[in-house]
């Protein structure tokens, strides 16, 4: 059973917790302040690694401890403006932490229920402007020497920051890729959310994802910001093909080759998607030809909005249409 840290706790006496910003099922993620840097506050990831759940022995927890200590050396090492940067990392009995930039803001699923509940849409532009920073971000991670995969990218775990730059976050949920090392225990890898889970990372294996899984992940994102839900999950599509909702059914302003480049990185097999973050992005910003999709793959048809959703959508020509009648009838009678 998870024990969340009180506020007031003090880690290594040095970082004070002040309060829980998230809690999941590998751990929980802490606003804290920086005691040696006065003014400083920061992000505390715990990360319980998922052998405390199996009575492991001594030697498999040092064992997940070692795996811990070079994973986080790696991502101290990252620095990028939409990452946030790691500063420290240390043990506490069974438990890890990783310290990083706390980053300010509202993550983008909460400022999509905002959006919703004014029946409003983000617009395509600046959802695309979004996945643009954030596929650098990713070509930065993938370039690394092994490549970093984050594997839980999704609306929650991407914040907007008072300056209107947005930043992927959560460091706790990454993979480092070592396909030659069958032995090797990842204890900071996330298990993925399944809305945004491409098919090859379903049952916590590993092995067969790469780049193209976070591609895959970022798709799906970018697919719940611009139709107000996410999409169906790859098991679902798996089990009926073809059943992916099209964007445009749903928010009638995104454009057909928008739609095709997130179509094309939602493929079911990596083989389909694109190769690199590079490569998408090039085909967002349209400096790279669209290959042609498969029949099977193309989006069904949605059913038809409803009254209300049309009325919504077309509420400023509706009302200058109003305006000139109530003009043309008091003309007429004046």
């Amino acid at each position: 059973m998870q024990t969340i840290l009180e506020p007031g706790t003090v880690l290594r006496k040095r970082y004070e917790i002040l309060e829980l910003v998230g809690q999941g099922g590998m751990g929980a993620v802490y606003k804290a302040a920086d005691r040696r840097l006065e003014g400083r506050i920061c992000a505390v990831k715990e990360v319980l690694p998922h052998l405390t759940e199996n009575n492991a022995s001594p030697e498999e927890l040092e064992q997940v401890a070692e795996q811990f200590r070079m994973e986080a050396s790696v991502l101290a090492r990252l620095d990028h403006p939409l990452l946030p940067k790691v500063s420290d990392y240390f043990s506490n009995g069974s438990r890890e932490y990783l310290v990083m930039d706390f980053v300010p803001g509202r993550d983008l699923q909460e400022l999509l229920h905002e959006k919703l509940r004014m029946n409003e849409f983000f617009t395509e532009e600046q959802v695309v402007d979004w996945a643009i920073h954030l596929l650098d971000a990713l070509d930065y991670l993938h370039s690394q020497d092994p490549p970093v995969l984050h594997r839980d990218i999704k609306p929650g775990n991407i914040k907007l920051t008072p300056r209107g730059d947005v930043k992927l976050v959560d460091f706790g949920l990454v993979k480092l890729m070592q396909p030659n090392d069958s032995r090797t225990v990842t204890v900071v890898q996330g298990r993925g959310t399944v809305a945004y889970t491409p098919l090859e990372q379903y049952g916590g294996d590993s092995s067969f994802t790469d780049a193209r899984s976070d591609l895959y992940s970022l798709a799906a994102t970018i697919y719940h910001l611009l139709a107000g839900q996410p999409p169906l999950d790859a098991k679902e599509r798996f089990l009926r093909p073809g059943s992916l909702p099209s964007l445009s059914g749903a928010n009638p302003t995104v454009t057909p080759r928008i739609e095709r480049v997130i179509f094309q990185a939602l493929s079911m097999h990596p083989n389909e998607r694109p190769t690199t973050a590079r490569e998408m992005r090039d085909q967002l910003v349209g400096s790279k030809p669209l290959p042609e999709l498969s029949a099977s793959f193309m989006p069904h048809a949605s059913p038809k909005p409803s009254w209300q959703r049309v009325f919504y959508q077309n509420r400023v020509l509706i009302g200058v249409v109003l305006a000139l009648l109530v003009a043309a009838t008091a003309i007429s009678l004046f």
